[in-house]
């Protein structure tokens, strides 16, 4: 299947490097980042450049090798697990590689490379299991970019469609742009592009009208985080797109990995939501958009209920809200 590699290591742990997609360059130019220090590592996943819970989540693993052997201990695992807090992949994998480690680079290095397997495998497992809800015919709609750029595999929202485009399903796939930083617009369009799925762009508030006109009949995104009930934080706009469906009957899948659920957090209540810098909102490319003297609110999730949520598709097949408890343990 032709998707992008979002990120690998070269070398050893002595002299190797992160390489990343730089993603904030996409798509117009498909550049590469080789990241040897926890600083750039970081620098990178807070502008975006790594983005998505299970990428940020396998670069943060990577990062910690890159911490330990630069001599920052625990203050470098813990700066590079505080990069950004929405996305609990990020911590997860940091506190992983922290225990299996021991503060020794080789042994973090051996960590974060089963972390990396393991993520693709759960993307290729979520591919199969959500394949099954992509029908001949159907309009499948998504928000924001939960591909292979959004992990190390193939992806979570945009694997089931990987899948049933290589098992050659006919569907066609709506992607909302979403504001203010066009992840879907930019990236996703660019990754189903690229494998040669039939895709369309449409602005964010475009979504419930195609909806009602029935130009989409399933919805599958990702997760940043979700919550023991249920409750998923995602980009922002998620939560309104999940109202649309519901009011319009297509039922809405979040398509995750075990590692973005959150037992320790029981509702989503207890996600924290990093909000971003006004300039996102207030600019783009250089250009003011809005005057100085307006107030700008940029949060960059948001979380739907999991009354909303038709089931989530992970690697162990998809589930209802009732048994995450159990699943969970």
């Amino acid at each position: 299947m032709n998707y992008p590699r979002t990120l690998q290591w070269l070398g050893d742990a002595a002299g190797g490097k992160l390489v990343i997609i730089d993603q904030t360059r996409l798509p117009g130019e498909l550049a590469y980042l080789e990241l040897d220090r926890p600083e750039q590592l970081i620098d990178a996943i807070q502008r975006l450049a790594v983005r998505g819970a299970p990428a940020i989540g396998v670069a943060g693993a990577y990062g910690c090798v890159l911490a330990l052997r630069a001599g920052q201990g625990e203050a470098g695992l813990d700066g590079l697990a505080q990069a950004r807090p929405t996305a609990v992949n990020l911590r997860w994998a940091v506190e992983r590689v922290r225990k299996e480690a021991g503060g020794d680079p080789v042994r973090a290095l051996a960590a974060a490379q089963r972390i990396h397997a393991e993520d693709v495998s759960a993307c290729q497992a979520i591919g199969r299991h959500g394949a099954k809800l992509i029908q001949p015919g159907m309009g499948v709609h998504t928000h924001c970019n939960a591909g292979a750029l959004a992990t190390s595999g193939m992806g979570t929202a945009l694997a089931p469609m990987y899948v049933a485009h290589g098992n050659g399903v006919k569907f066609r796939v709506f992607a909302d742009e979403t504001r203010p930083l066009l992840q879907g617009a930019r990236l996703t369009a660019w990754e189903l592009d690229q494998a040669g799925i039939d895709v369309t762009v449409i602005g964010d508030d475009m979504a419930a009208v195609v909806l009602r006109e029935k130009k989409t009949q399933l919805v599958i995104t990702g997760a940043d985080r979700i919550a023991r009930n249920g409750d998923a934080a995602n980009k922002v706009g998620t939560y309104a797109l999940a109202l649309a469906a519901r009011v319009h009957g297509a039922p809405f899948y979040i398509a995750a990995p075990r590692s973005t659920f959150d037992a320790a957090a029981r509702s989503g209540a207890d996600i924290p939501i990093e909000e971003r810098k006004e300039s996102e909102l207030r600019q783009w490319q250089g250009a003011l958009l809005t005057p100085l003297g307006a107030k700008v609110f940029n949060p960059a999730f948001d979380v739907t209920p999991a009354e909303l949520i038709a089931g989530y598709i992970t690697e162990d097949g998809i589930l209802s809200a009732a048994e995450l408890a159990g699943w969970l343990g």
